[in-house]
C-alpha cells in the first residue's frame, strides 16, 4: 500500500491536527512552515510550531527560506534544540504564498534551482536528519524547472523530493500534470512523493499509478482527517469519529503541554486558543452535512471554549 503522508499546511498542521490525522491513519505529518530567517533572528513565537504533542510520533519539520546562512542556523538549531523530536528537515521550493515568495523563499525557489541546491547542502551540512525537498514542477508550463530541481535535490544528497504535480502558476487548482510526474520518477535516483489534489480511491489510484514512493494529502485531510484510513480501506465509509470532540481534547493537552513549558505571558489562556483554533477547522467538519447551514450560524454566535463545549460536548 502507498504510503500516505499529511501535507504541511501553513495555519493548519499543528500538533492537534497532525495527532488526529495520525489516529486517522496517515503514517507520516509535516509540521507548518517554519521559517528559518525567524529562527535566526530569535523570533520567540516561532519556536511554538516546533512543539510537538506526545502521541503524534516524529514529523518531518519543514522549513523555508532564502539564504544559506538562514536555513544552515534553522538545521543546526533544530538539530541541537529538539534531539530525536522529527524525523527529518524539509525544505519548501513551493509555496506560492506572496508574503513567502517575495522574500524569494517558496515557489521563488522553483525557477532558481541552483540556489535551491545551495540551500539543500547547507541545510544538510548542519544536521543529522535526513535532509528532503518539497516543490512544484516550475514557475509555469513554459518554464518547467522539475528536472533540474530534481538534480538539485539528488547533488545535493537530499534522502527524497515531494513535487506537488502542478505549476506555481496554477496555485492550488487547474489540472494536475501526472504524466509528468510520472517521468520524473522514471528517471529519479531519489525516491519521489506526489502530491496535487488526491480525494478519493481514484485519484490515489490515478497518483500511484505514477510509481511514486508515496502521496501526500493536503487540502482534504482539512475536512476528514480520516481521509487515511478510508484510502487505505477503500471504503465508501467508516463510523464518522466524532471530530469536534477529538479535535479539543487534542487542543487542549497541547495547550496545558505548552504552556507547563513557557511563561504565562508568553501564552493565550486556554479559552482564547481552543476557540480559536476549532474556529479554524471546525466548519469543515461538517461540510456537506444535512443542516450543515444552521450549524455553520451557531458556530459563528459562539465566543469562547464553554460556547464550543455547549455545541458539542
Amino acid at each position: 500500500m502507498t504510503t500516505l503522508s499529511l501535507a504541511p499546511l501553513a495555519g493548519f498542521t499543528d500538533a492537534p491536527f497532525r495527532r488526529l490525522c495520525k489516529d486517522g491513519g496517515a503514517d507520516e505529518t509535516y509540521t507548518e512552515m517554519v521559517s528559518a530567517a525567524a529562527l535566526y533572528h530569535g523570533h520567540a513565537a516561532t519556536r511554538f510550531l516546533l512543539e510537538t504533542l506526545p502521541g503524534e510520533g516524529r514529523p518531518v519539520c519543514q522549513i523555508f527560506g532564502a539564504k544559506e546562512e538562514e536555513v544552515a542556523f534553522a538545521a543546526r538549531e533544530i538539530d541541537r534544540a529538539y534531539p530525536g523530536r522529527f524525523s527529518a528537515l524539509n525544505l519548501n521550493a513551493g509555496c506560492p504564498m506572496q508574503k513567502v515568495a517575495r522574500s524569494g523563499a517558496g515557489a521563488a525557489l522553483a525557477a532558481d534551482p541552483a540556489k535551491v541546491h545551495r540551500l539543500l547542502v547547507a541545510m544538510k551540512e548542519n544536521t543529522s536528519l535526513p535532509v528532503t525537498l518539497k516543490t512544484r514542477l516550475g514557475p509555469n508550463p513554459a518554464c518547467d524547472t522539475a528536472a533540474e530541481l530534481l538534480g538539485a535535490a539528488e547533488g545535493a544528497g537530499a534522502a527524497l523530493v515531494v513535487f506537488h504535480a502542478r505549476y506555481t502558476s496554477q496555485l492550488h487548482g487547474g489540472p494536475v500534470h501526472l504524466e509528468r510526474l510520472a517521468e520524473l520518477v522514471s528517471r529519479s535516483r531519489i525516491p519521489v512523493v506526489g502530491n496535487g489534489s488526491v480525494r478519493d480511491p481514484a485519484s490515489l489510484a490515478a497518483m500511484a499509478a505514477t510509481g511514486v514512493a508515496g502521496v501526500m494529502i493536503g487540502r482534504a485531510a482539512l475536512a476528514d482527517p480520516w481521509i487515511f484510513s478510508r484510502l487505505k480501506s477503500q471504503a465508501a465509509s467508516l463510523p464518522p469519529p466524532d471530530l469536534p470532540r477529538a479535535h479539543l481534547k487534542y487542543l487542549l493537552e497541547f495547550h496545558a503541554f505548552v504552556a507547563a513549558k513557557n511563561p504565562p505571558w508568553r501564552m493565550p489562556s486556554a479559552d482564547a486558543y481552543a476557540a480559536l483554533k476549532l474556529r479554524t477547522h471546525i466548519f469543515r467538519y461538517f461540510a456537506g452535512r444535512p443542516g450543515a447551514a444552521a450549524i455553520r450560524a451557531r458556530i459563528n454566535s459562539v465566543k469562547s471554549l464553554a460556547d464550543f463545549k455547549g455545541l458539542f460536548l
